[in-house]
């Protein structure tokens, strides 16, 4: 069971200055952390939540999120009517717009010619208050295939895309409510931070209140609330999340809190060591449990990424629950980010993209997720506050199920993984000799092992291929694809094709979306 706040807790949030009502878009949790990146202290809400959590706060301004429904479906996720009638300054975004123009007499419709997704070309009344001296014409990220197409009366058009053709913002100065057909949360909308603070600072009148240092306070605050005095666990990898959410909780709970790392058998070289390194740096004791030979039993013959994950998910989970009982903890801490939370699907209505190991376990030990409104880099800057080294803080992610979801084609068996554990350490040292890791996000390496024929030595030989692909990104749930230079991929491909079961090597540029960071 997940443990989770109490509303009655929730009401006593008195200060907190935007309210974001999740209608089911991927991106709710990104317009959080942009919120939290301009100094603004917000809280997201599913309708249900937030019609509760208005009785009682009264918030300086509403954002209405996108989401994946039409206005029409029976049943799409609505907003509390009752904002309406609040008189607070309303944004509504993609989907948030098409309802409020559909609620207040406007008019939506679907138009094969109008569906926008991806970057486009859009013009601002830039006379608008939300659009106030940005530059007329700007790039924007939309994600849509309903469209308004006629505002509602009283409201004006105040953006358009595709030409002129397609309504991409509208407002009415009166009733304070502003709308938006694509995505100013996410780092490819030009000047979307931008519009943000307009409507943040000008409309809704907000004061900066947002400091690393009081999200450190409130996570320790808020896991002495439930565990003060008992036992908990945390899932430990040495990863960012993990390392991070240790240190902050091991002045609190002290002896009751045991780091446990789980060696599946799909680590990388070395990481045991660098583990135990980053359990020291955290000042949390550690227990390392060996547990390769079951996950190799558990995962079996499977090939496909879901139920490589599931599998791997339903042991891990088990693996947890016994050391909780050998433990005698009351409580399973995990570091599950928000980018977690929202890609397993768990936020409001947001569709399931990928099952996370450390998401939804449904254990018999209450869980508890203190990191699941932050970001990577929101928590790298609770490290650097805390002092941690880089080992840490500047550490990159690597997936709970590891090296397995990095064998494609065939099952994740002993020697598959050993490969491809070969090709990444090989890959990454290269990297770091021309200085070239850092400069990426996360890096990737797996292991295609469909048959590829080629050459060695004289005669003719038939092996695998290896797929490096870098990723740059912010927040994880949008980015790009690293371009390694020229030489540095020869002299990659030059040092993985010497081992006797690799005949090629392929390198992955392609942007997320429409990939994912992970191959599978």
């Amino acid at each position: 069971m997940i443990f989770k706040v109490n509303i009655s807790k929730v009401n006593s949030m008195k200060n907190i200055q935007i309210l974001i009502i999740d209608l089911g878009s991927q991106y709710t949790l990104v317009i959080g952390r942009t919120l939290r990146e301009l100094g603004i202290r917000s809280v997201i809400f599913s309708p249900k939540r937030a019609s509760d959590w208005l009785r009682y706060n009264k918030p300086k301004g509403i954002i209405l999120s996108g989401g994946s429904a039409s206005v029409y479906e029976k049943d799409a996720p609505f907003p509390p009517e009752r904002i309406l009638k609040l008189a607070l300054p309303i944004l509504g975004i993609c989907y948030g717009m098409q309802w409020l123009a559909y609620k207040l007499g406007g008019t939506v419709v679907s138009h094969r010619e109008s569906k926008e997704y991806g970057k486009a070309k859009a013009f601002f009344d830039y006379k608008d208050r939300l659009f106030l001296n940005l530059n007329k014409k700007n790039t924007v990220w939309a994600s849509h295939g309903d469209s308004v197409d006629s505002v509602p009366k009283g409201f004006k058009s105040i953006a358009w895309t595709s030409n002129n053709k397609v309504i991409a913002g509208m407002s009415h100065l009166n009733k304070k409510i502003w709308g938006v057909q694509f995505h100013p949360e996410v780092t490819q909308t030009e000047k979307g931070k931008d519009i943000l603070l307009r409507f943040i600072e000008n409309i809704c009148k907000c004061k900066k209140d947002w400091k690393p240092k009081d999200v450190i306070t409130n996570i320790q605050n808020e896991v002495k609330e439930v565990a003060v005095n008992k036992k908990s666990i945390i899932g430990f990898s040495g990863g960012v999340d993990s390392s991070i959410l240790s240190a902050i909780l091991s002045p609190v709970l002290k002896s009751n809190l045991l780091a446990v790392c789980i060696d599946t058998g799909g680590l990388r070289q070395g990481e045991i060591k660098e583990i135990r390194e980053n359990a020291k740096a955290a000042k949390v004791q550690l227990k390392v449990i060996r547990a390769a030979s079951r996950f190799q039993k558990a995962i079996g013959s499977a090939t496909h990424s879901e139920i490589k994950r599931k599998r791997f998910k339903k042991l891990y989970g088990r693996i947890l629950e016994e050391a909780a009982r050998d433990f005698k903890a009351n409580f399973i801490i995990q570091g599950s980010l928000a980018t977690d939370i929202i890609e397993s699907g768990a936020i409001g209505q947001a569709d399931l993209i990928k099952s996370h190991h450390n998401v939804g376990l449904n254990l018999n030990v209450k869980e508890l997720h203190p990191f699941r409104d932050l970001f990577k880099y929101e928590v790298r800057g609770l490290a650097e506050e805390m002092g941690l080294p880089d080992s840490i803080s500047k550490r990159q992610p690597f997936p709970g199920p590891g090296l397995f979801i990095r064998v494609i084609g065939q099952p994740p068996k002993l020697n598959k993984l050993s490969i491809v554990r070969w090709a990444d350490a090989r890959v990454t040292k290269i990297l770091k000799d021309h200085k070239l890791y850092d400069q990426i996000s996360q890096l990737i390496i797996g292991l295609d092992c469909n048959r590829s024929v080629g050459i060695k030595g004289d005669g003719r030989a038939y092996g695998f291929s290896i797929i490096v692909r870098g990723f740059i990104t912010v927040d994880f749930m949008t980015g790009k694809g690293y371009q390694i230079p020229r030489q540095i991929r020869c002299q990659i491909t030059e040092n993985i094709t010497k081992h006797p079961k690799i005949i090629r090597v392929y390198y992955d540029e392609t942007h997320k979306p429409p990939a994912t960071i992970e191959l599978e």
